[in-house]
């Protein structure tokens, strides 16, 4: 594990004082609405800028100290789908752009992904296509100068309030990783129509829309990386995404782990706290094996992905745990908490639903354990490395 220094506790704390804030106004009404009033405080705390350059107005702040951070957001934050937006915009719109684009790319867009004024979103999954990413059917003409995008994508994270899409698209008939590129595009582009929000069990203050490119005329210069990068342009996305978004549930784990425990100290049946029970204390232990074991895999892949090495089934590995933790865990606290789990009141339901879809988005369970198998040599797999050196060559 990580031993963290007092500039990066002192940092974390900082954020941590507008935590009292965010929740002071959220609202759990059911209802799939993004709340401006919460981002605008994301804004102003500064959370966005975290991993990006200072020139853009960013902190310059590393991978491992984001994450940090972003573990005392859900700690701390009890809007699950305010932390999901803050990591989907972070990470799937600024990462791409800062790492990969180019310097009149990063110079028109990473100051408003910095500051939040302009919201993120990328359009990856589509209809027909859900996990597998090459089977997509959007297509990009190329026109010299321009690109013509068309197609659908689906459950676009942020997509309703989105000013800024990374759009992948085919940009070659044949199916496989090269026949992808990343575009930047605009909300206001002609062609580009964002439906309607889509409801959904969790993540209510994040919401989801699909994104119809009908016709989208892009400029060339909106390209990241180059024709045909697209999917490692998504490789780097993806290993961001999973270790920043699952590293918050780990914080959420941990606040739920602590109402547990106060809960089951203070909660009487039998004349004696229910703590005292065992069946109620080896769903508490199991809880704090769960989270242990989620943050150890997701900051020891983390720094193993800093160090440039091969992360691909540690990366499954830790998404796999981290969910599949979060669920049970869910599920434990609403049975310590009995009757009163069962109710809105206390907030445990709204855990569960939120915490089901992390066994979905960036590649379902099943998915993960599919990629671990073929890292076993039960299956042919396509490596990173194999598909960054064709790219760079």
């Amino acid at each position: 594990m990580v031993d963290w220094d007092a500039r990066q506790r002192a940092l974390r704390d900082a954020f941590a004082a507008w935590h009292e804030r965010l929740d002071a106004i959220h609202r759990d009404d059911g209802s799939d609405r993004f709340c401006f009033e919460q981002w605008d405080l994301i804004r102003e705390s500064g959370i966005l800028r975290l991993p990006f350059e200072e020139r853009y107005g960013g902190l310059a702040e590393d991978l491992l100290t984001t994450m940090y951070v972003l573990e005392g957001l859900g700690q701390g934050c009890r809007d699950g789908g305010l932390g999901f937006s803050v990591c989907t915009h972070m990470v799937s719109a600024g990462v791409p752009v800062q790492r990969f684009g180019s310097e009149d790319l990063k110079a028109r867009y990473m100051p408003r992904l910095c500051d939040g004024s302009a919201i993120g979103a990328h359009a990856i999954t589509e209809p027909r296509g859900g996990s597998d990413a090459l089977a997509m059917e959007t297509q990009a003409i190329d026109l010299g100068d321009r690109y013509l995008i068309s197609g659908t994508k689906a459950f676009v994270t942020n997509g309703p309030v989105a000013d800024v899409f990374v759009v992948y698209a085919r940009t070659k008939p044949e199916r496989g990783p090269f026949a992808i590129t990343a575009f930047v595009v605009d909300r206001d582009t002609p062609g580009l129509r964002v439906g309607r929000p889509i409801a959904k069990m969790g993540l209510k203050a994040s919401p989801v829309a699909e994104v119809v490119l009908d016709g989208c005329e892009v400029d060339a210069a909106n390209v990241i990386a180059k024709r045909g990068a697209g999917f490692l342009v998504l490789d780097h996305v993806m290993k961001w995404e999973i270790l920043c978004t699952f590293v918050a549930s780990v914080g959420a784990m941990q606040h739920r782990l602590e109402r547990c425990i106060d809960y089951a100290r203070t909660r009487h049946q039998f004349g004696r706290p229910i703590g005292s029970f065992q069946s109620i204390a080896n769903k508490v232990v199991d809880m704090k094996i769960g989270i242990e074991t989620a943050r150890r895999w997701l900051y020891d892949t983390a720094v193993r992905f800093v160090r440039n090495e091969d992360i691909t089934t540690d990366l499954a590995i830790a998404k796999l745990l981290a969910s599949e933790a979060n669920v049970a865990a869910a599920l434990a606290a609403i049975q310590i908490f009995g009757a009163n789990g069962y109710t809105t009141e206390y907030g445990l339901e709204s855990d569960l639903r939120d915490a089901v879809g992390g066994t979905i988005y960036s590649g379902t369970s099943e998915i993960q354990r599919n990629k671990i198998a073929r890292m076993l040599g039960l299956g042919e797999h396509t490596s990173a490395s194999q598909v960054h050196s064709a790219v760079v060559a």
